[in-house]
């Protein structure tokens, strides 16, 4: 049984703009839609989620997803949204970022399934490698005019008063790919709708507009809006940069920490982008929120949902863990759990001090002190260690203790923490 697609996007703030007409055609059948997803890296990154949320609802619904790798764009370069010309990727590294990009789709899709409605990854290279320049300027290229393309917002801007970079007849020619994409997938998949952010809305209908102009036939359109933060900042960006789905390039803990930190109002639109709850857990949780909002029991649930859905609960639950430590209600046993990126994401920013394995002969104070400079004199050490306040690896010591008798962490750390705030990590080399 279908459910009303375009009728959950809607509540859940994830339609910008929608084609007359495709509401009603999606509740009277099932059909495929795609999304298109850039493969110019081996990971998605968290600006991929909304698009890949769109698709998850759309199987939900009972209609099929179609993702598509853009192997042969992805070697042009899409101009929406850009001010300049990108690099090109050769064949051999956008498939591996393929098959990449399929595992991490499979944590949200099911290719799997033997319902009508299984998730299909496609790439547009395995079609467009086919044609030559010839044929394609024949038999799509004479379909749509100039003057329609120069319409669009996004060449308008490369090319108008303002620009200084200008655009090349490559990246003038990538709403023409994009658009044989979708006739393509009309011809050989039944797609009748292709969704994406609302900067691809002049591509997406130039689609469309080929489909009625060569097939006579009929497709739709739908964009979501533009994800952007309340304080103006860049959704996804943090001072590293992208946040990851591949747990090598940004680790489960400062994934779930990401979203832990979003904004209360930030928080209340995430909830219902990228999350599955339902609207009344939403409304909900909501109304808890705005008796408590110290609690923070939206971020907490956003975080929860959305680290588990990428990576997994027992990722989670490490993420959980690791927090856990910084606000001193870790163990020795927690620490030792963390692998190495984590450790590190963990305690990013905390000062470091490289030692030999000679170092760790010397006496308790001579290392803190002489060689690490972690406390300002050896009085200072003494009083802090008979105060208590001194631990090795989450551990407290005393004057006896001998730091050749500390566990290293990931063979090759030692965390001392002075207090509840300050740490200091020691690193054999």
């Amino acid at each position: 049984m279908l459910k009303n697609f375009v009728e959950e996007l809607r509540w859940r703030g994830m339609i910008h703009d929608v084609m007359p007409g495709t509401e009603d055609f999606l509740n009277k059948q099932m059909c495929s839609a795609y999304v298109g997803i850039d493969p110019t890296a081996d990971s998605l990154h968290i600006g991929h989620l909304v698009g890949v949320m769109m698709l998850k609802h759309f199987q939900l619904a009972g209609h099929r997803p179609l993702a598509l790798v853009g192997g042969a764009t992805g070697m042009i370069g899409d101009p929406s949204g850009k001010s300049s010309e990108r690099n090109l990727l050769d064949e051999n590294t956008l498939r591996h970022n393929e098959n990449a990009l399929k595992a991490q789709l499979a944590k949200f899709l099911d290719f799997e399934t033997q319902a009508p409605n299984a998730a299909v990854l496609v790439n547009n290279y395995d079609w467009m490698s086919q044609f030559s320049f010839l044929e394609f300027i024949r038999d799509v290229g004479k379909h749509i005019t100039v003057n329609y393309m120069m319409a669009k917002e996004s060449v308008k801007k490369r090319i108008g008063e303002d620009s200084k970079m200008g655009m090349s007849f490559t990246e003038f020619s990538y709403q023409l790919v994009q658009g044989y994409d979708f006739l393509h997938l009309y011809k050989h998949f039944n797609c009748r709708l292709q969704m994406g952010g609302s900067d691809q809305w002049g591509n997406i209908t130039t689609g469309t507009e080929l489909i009625r102009r060569k097939e006579s036939g009929e497709a739709f359109a739908l964009t979501c809006p533009l994800i952007t933060k309340a304080d103006g900042g860049k959704f996804g960006k943090t001072e590293s940069g992208n946040v990851w789905l591949d747990p090598e390039k940004t680790t489960p803990y400062a994934f779930y920490q990401f979203w832990l930190n979003t904004s209360d109002e930030d928080a209340e639109k995430y909830i219902k982008i990228f999350t599955l709850l339902n609207k009344e857990e939403i409304e909900i949780l909501t109304q808890q929120h705005h008796l408590n909002p110290a609690a923070r029991e939206l971020q907490k649930t956003l975080a929860d949902h959305i680290t588990s859905m990428v990576h997994s609960n027992e990722a989670l639950q490490s993420a959980k863990d690791a927090s856990q430590i910084l606000f001193g209600k870790g163990n020795t046993e927690s620490l030792k759990k963390l692998d190495e990126n984590t450790f590190l994401s963990v305690f990013e920013g905390v000062p470091q001090c490289e030692i030999s394995s000679e170092d760790l002969q010397l006496p308790l104070f001579d290392l803190l002190v002489d060689k690490a400079a972690f406390f300002a004199s050896k009085g200072e050490a003494r009083r802090s260690v008979k105060e208590n306040a001194v631990s090795i690896n989450q551990q407290k010591i005393t004057e006896s203790f001998e730091i050749q008798n500390a566990e290293l962490l990931n063979g090759k750390y030692i965390l001392v923490q002075k207090g509840k705030k300050n740490f200091y990590i020691l690193r054999l080399v």
